[in-house]
């Protein structure tokens, strides 16, 4: 191994969670704080329980609205060649409409 590159692993790091629960384990940060442990994951306590972690059904949730309000592409396509005739439109035709100004 070469030395210098490896970050320090701590033998007697704590793991804290949001169950209240804490024990020690190795890691290479003094601390850990977890939101699911053994003791109180649905797995481990056999009892059927929702663990919703990090919020993920709000997350799908708001995916799922941010998508509705999105627009699709063929609309995007649509509004494109929509703004480009606007700035065909708006172009000069000659060289009289253009002014040159000093």
């Amino acid at each position: 191994m070469k030395a210098q590159i490896h970050p320090t692993y701590h033998t007697q790091a704590k793991v804290f969670c949001a169950c209240g629960n804490s024990f020690t384990t190795g890691s290479t940060l003094s601390e850990v704080h977890v939101e699911v442990c053994s003791k109180c994951h649905p797995f481990f306590t056999g009892q059927m329980r929702y663990v919703d972690t990090a919020g993920r059904v709000d997350k799908f949730k708001e995916r799922m609205q941010t998508k509705s309000t999105k627009v699709s592409k063929r609309e995007k396509r649509a509004l494109k060649k929509q703004r480009r005739v606007e700035q065909e439109l708006t172009r000069p035709t000659s060289l009289a409409d253009v002014r040159i100004e000093k």
